[in-house]
C-alpha cells in the first residue's frame, strides 16, 4: 500500500500532471499564491471539487509564452510590396 500511495504522488510527473508545490517552486512563490493565480485563470488548470488539475504540458506552454495566449491581440498587418 505505501508503495502505491508513493507512485500516485509521484506519478503526477508520468501521468502528465504538474501539482502547486512544483509550481510554486518553479515560479519562487507560495502555495496560496499558484492558487490565486489558478482561480483568477492566469495559470491554466480545472478545478474538481477541492482539488485543482494542472496538466504538465498546458503548464509548461504557458511558462514558456510568460503567460500569453497564443492567437491573440491585434491581426499581424499584411505584407507590402512596394513597387517603385
Amino acid at each position: 500500500m505505501a508503495l502505491n500511495a508513493r507512485a500516485s504522488r509521484e506519478g503526477d510527473s508520468l501521468s502528465g500532471r504538474i501539482s502547486v508545490p512544483e509550481i510554486a517552486q518553479r515560479l519562487g512563490i507560495g502555495r496560496m499564491a499558484v492558487y490565486k493565480m489558478l482561480e483568477q485563470g492566469i495559470i491554466p488548470g480545472i478545478r474538481l471539487g477541492r482539488r485543482w488539475i494542472i496538466t504538465r504540458h498546458a503548464y509548461l506552454e504557458w511558462e514558456r509564452t510568460c503567460g500569453c495566449q497564443s492567437g491573440t491581440g491585434l491581426p499581424e498587418p499584411p505584407e507590402v510590396s512596394v513597387v517603385h
